[in-house]
């Protein structure tokens, strides 16, 4: 499986967790998903999954100008939903990481 494929598992989590944390744009994710290591991911591919999950209504919208006057940022904040979901996310990430460092960490 390549590092990709992995990751598509777990963008949507990371997204979240992000939007968790402060009400953002989609550039801003990626900035943040850059800064933790997530090199490979681009702009153009979480809008497909910023869409899905607004709407599964985990996420809602609001347009907002920019102070210098520059063009309006779409800007995403968790529903309670989202929030739901973040949380399961969380849960069910700590379970499989655990028993993956189990299985990697154990000896012959």
């Amino acid at each position: 499986m390549s590092s990709s494929q992995m990751l598509k598992g777990i963008l949507e989590g990371c997204i979240l967790s992000i939007i968790g944390k402060g009400e953002t744009y989609g550039y801003e994710m990626v900035e943040k998903l850059n800064a933790y290591g997530f090199n490979m991911v681009k702009e153009g591919s979480i809008y497909p999954i910023l869409i899905r999950m607004k709407k599964e209504n985990l996420l809602t919208t609001t347009k907002k100008k920019l102070p210098s006057g520059g063009p309006s940022r779409k800007y995403y904040k968790l529903t309670d939903s989202g929030e739901e979901e973040l949380q399961k996310f969380k849960q069910r990430w700590k379970a499989m990481s655990a028993s993956v460092d189990c299985l990697i960490e154990e000896e012959g």
